[in-house]
């Protein structure tokens, strides 16, 4: 066996002449690529500012929504329950019996002063009050009044509740 033979020096040679241009584009691959995480950093936090402003909105949105809904079902069961009060009251009324009669007008009077009450429930209770009366203004009401006494009807004059409701239109707008 023979030993190998020792190393023998190598010889290197450096270019003192400009560096190629794909050495430089290798130098700034860090670089760009830092570049290309901040912007894309950046367009994402933009798109998360615009749909957090997005959704907010949108919340606020369904927030007037619900509410103004909430307030139509609240104000459309209030007339219903209104319209069922009447209906027994206008039963009452036409009633034969006395007692019961003068019962179903005075609720119909009650709910004549409501802010539900609109001009053509008004309209009702008039038609109602002068079937129970007569057609001559209820000055002929079967009980012997005396023909200089004045008998109201129930949205007659002036102002009948603390709504101030006669025979004007009282329906409500409701939203802004």
């Amino acid at each position: 066996m023979t030993p190998d033979p020792t190393p023998s020096p190598l010889d290197v040679v450096v270019h003192s002449g400009p560096a190629d241009w794909w050495v430089i584009l290798a130098g700034l691959g860090p670089l760009s690529v830092l570049i290309a995480a901040l912007l894309a950093f950046y367009i994402n936090w933009r798109t998360l500012k615009q749909r957090t402003a997005a959704d907010a909105t949108a919340l606020e949105q369904k927030r007037e929504a619900d509410a103004h809904a909430l307030l139509q079902k609240t104000e459309a069961d209030s007339r219903a329950e209104w319209w069922r009060r009447t209906q027994w009251a206008l039963d009452r009324a036409l009633d034969q019996d006395e007692g019961t009669k003068a019962l179903g007008l005075a609720t119909l009077e009650v709910l004549a002063r409501s802010e539900l009450a609109r001009t053509e429930e008004l309209e009702l209770f008039d038609i109602a009050w002068k079937s129970v009366w007569g057609d001559e203004n209820a000055d002929d009401d079967g009980q012997g009044t005396e023909t200089d006494q004045e008998t109201a009807f129930v949205d007659a004059g002036g102002n009948i509740g603390e709504n101030g409701t006669t025979g004007e239109d009282t329906t409500k707008e409701v939203g802004p």
